[in-house]
């Protein structure tokens, strides 16, 4: 990942938008997410920036996490029906999810046939996409073999 270029297009997208500022909590908010490895909840980047000394509030947060989304530098994803998750998009291959019912792992993979599939359906109902995931429910080999 280069932070540089998602720096660039952070500030691009503040500009296009005008009347939003370019400051220094968004680009450390940024830059957290750009360390984290793997799907966050912005409860747990609020509460992993301010033990690192960084004063924001939990609003900005949310705001920020929203401007990213928006700014194509992060995706959401809806795992459960009461939190929303994120991980850093910028600079990732399009992905799909496998969710474990049972311990909550997350398992990404990427799939050429999946992308060619969602190609053609979009192609012939002249569609075009903006963003797309598959998720996967189930229980996990882990799980599957402590149930045995």
């Amino acid at each position: 990942m280069n932070q540089d270029a998602a720096y660039e297009t952070l500030g691009k997208y503040l500009k296009s938008k005008g009347k939003l500022r370019a400051t220094p909590e968004r680009y450390a908010i940024l830059d957290a997410v750009l360390q984290t490895q793997g799907h966050f909840d912005a409860e747990g980047l609020y509460y992993r920036l301010i033990s690192s000394g960084m004063k924001v509030s939990k609003a900005t947060v949310y705001n920020t996490l929203d401007l990213l989304l928006n700014a194509g530098l992060v995706s959401k994803y809806r795992f459960t029906e009461n939190s929303s998750r994120y991980e850093k998009a910028f600079g990732r291959p399009h992905h799909h999810h496998l969710i474990c019912l049972e311990c909550g792992d997350i398992i990404e993979f990427v799939n050429d046939r999946l992308e060619r599939i969602q190609e053609e359906v979009c192609a012939e109902k002249k569609f075009q996409p903006q963003s797309s995931t598959l998720q996967i429910f189930g229980v996990c080999s882990k799980c599957k073999k402590d149930q045995t």
